[in-house]
């Protein structure tokens, strides 16, 4: 899905009253209207000025309240939204968002006059008005896939909000690959939508089977056995900036359905598992976004793309595996597969690209969920610059994330009797050996953050920029992290 697409237009008053479809305005909860406010409020015989005093001066920023069927107007609703004009992003995103929800499918004209934050509340209307209805056969209102922005100087706005619909759309390409059917995004499905980014001029590369047991990538390989669906590594590269410049890797686990394997997972909530390859819809998405906003800087994304299946070939618990790097792990539970999809990925990564930095991403342990809710995803790193960078990049996106510890006690929860290392630590700080395990693939001198997003990637209730399901979440913090860090 793409999102609604905006026609910006200078302010013409003399036309409101015309105007068919939803009428958007924004108001302080107290003091002056603007102009648009203004010209409805008289339309509308005082409508506005007596909303404002039945609901008084301390009503939320953002709170957004419907007038059906206004007197004196064409339209069939006005959104009036409060507003002031000096207000934080988050509170201008919030108040657009409220539109695109309440806008269901209607025309909608927003009046936005000379508001300062105009590009951002164009980006909480498009980030909002989401939906995933592509398998539902009953009939929907005809949508009108356009939403006429009213300010004081279109070209100035429309220029402020290019960059942000690109990340919009980006963040559009992670919640349908994240809300997909497994049935529909196989391993091979989600390789042709990632190689159809070719067309913005991603360089878009399939690694086949073959091609990884060349490379050695046995713990990953290993995840795929029990499948009939063929595990694969895409490799895609934005080359926005100078030419001999080390990118960013961005590495995305890739987990189309995750049954436990041999390790079975209980059947209730097992419906859920779709969403296991969130980290590499997030990478696609960031990937996406990069592109269609000419992301000056130099970004590979790397995803690796399997199903862990139980079948008679499927890896036991118990069975070694050997990884790229050479380290043999011992496999005690076949759930916890992520982290062998992620640690060949990341080494192959690192040998080939030799990144300046490597952020990988994953719905990888339960753990993190009970630690930190549905509100954060937690952030590991051997690099403070590298994670502060983010952090703030994410705070200033909104995204919550929060920095968990690593150290030397929680990697000695991994040590095997007959391999290298095994791949559960135990129930005790699960998140935290997870990412123990996947430090020992980070070579020396390589700035690294771990994201565990299994508790923000796809949620059961409505978040502030998008409906239950999946979120898009890190889209946002890691282009604003390549924009303030690595363009030029």
């Amino acid at each position: 899905m793409r999102p609604v697409q905006f026609a910006f237009e200078e302010t013409q008053l003399d036309t409101i009253a015309d105007v068919e479809g939803r009428i958007a305005v924004f108001v302080p909860a107290e003091g002056n209207l603007d102009q648009g406010a203004r010209r409805i409020n008289r339309l509308t015989r005082g409508a506005i000025e007596k909303l404002r005093e039945q609901k008084g001066t301390d009503i939320a920023a953002g709170t957004h309240i419907a007038l059906a069927f206004p007197a004196g107007l064409k339209a069939e609703a006005v959104d009036v939204v409060v507003l002031p004009r000096r207000c934080s992003v988050e509170d201008a995103r919030k108040a657009g968002a409220a539109l695109g929800k309440a806008r269901n499918g209607s025309e909608l004209t927003v009046l936005a006059g000379t508001h300062p934050k105009a590009a951002q509340i164009v980006f909480g209307i498009a980030m909002r008005d989401y939906g995933f209805d592509g398998h539902k056969t009953a009939e929907t209102k005809d949508d009108a896939r356009a939403v006429r922005m009213m300010v004081s100087k279109p070209d100035d706005v429309e220029a402020a909000a290019a960059p942000l619909l690109a990340v919009a759309e980006g963040t559009f390409f992670t919640r349908d690959l994240v809300n997909e059917p497994a049935n529909v995004l196989t391993t091979t499905e989600f390789a042709d939508r990632l190689v159809a980014l070719k067309d913005l001029g991603v360089e878009v590369e399939v690694l086949n089977e073959a091609a990884l047991k060349d490379l050695g990538m046995g713990a990953l390989l290993s995840v795929g056995e029990g499948s009939e669906s063929p595990s694969k590594v895409v490799v895609m590269q934005w080359n926005g900036g100078e030419k001999d410049a080390a990118p960013l890797a961005l590495v995305g686990k890739g987990v189309v359905f995750d049954t436990g394997g041999i390790s079975l997972k209980p059947a209730a909530g097992m419906e859920d598992m779709t969403m296991d390859m969130g980290g590499a819809g997030v990478v696609a998405g960031a990937m996406k976004a990069l592109a269609l906003r000419k992301a000056k800087a130099n970004v590979v994304g790397l995803v690796g793309l399997v199903e862990n299946m139980p079948s008679g070939r499927a890896t036991r618990p118990g069975d070694v595996v050997t990884s790229m790097k050479g380290d043999t792990i011992e496999v005690i539970n076949t759930d916890a597969e992520g982290r062998l999809v992620l640690c060949d990925v990341m080494h192959y990564a690192q040998d080939r690209f030799k990144p300046a930095g490597m952020i990988d991403l994953a719905t990888l342990t339960g753990a993190i969920i009970i630690g930190l809710g549905h509100d954060n995803a937690g952030v590991f790193s051997n690099d403070d610059t590298l994670c502060n960078a983010f952090l703030k990049a994410a705070g200033a996106e909104g995204e919550g994330a929060w920095r968990m510890p690593l150290g030397s006690g929680y990697a000695k929860q991994l040590k095997s009797r007959i391999a290298d290392v095994k791949n559960v630590g135990g129930r005790p700080a699960g998140s935290i050996t997870a990412a123990e395990f996947l430090q020992r693939f980070v070579q020396d001198g390589t700035p690294w953050i771990h994201l565990d997003i299994a508790g923000v990637a796809s949620v059961k209730s409505e978040t502030a920029l998008a409906p239950a399901g999946a979120t898009g979440w890190g889209v946002s913090a890691l282009s604003r992290l390549v924009a303030d860090h690595f363009e030029e």
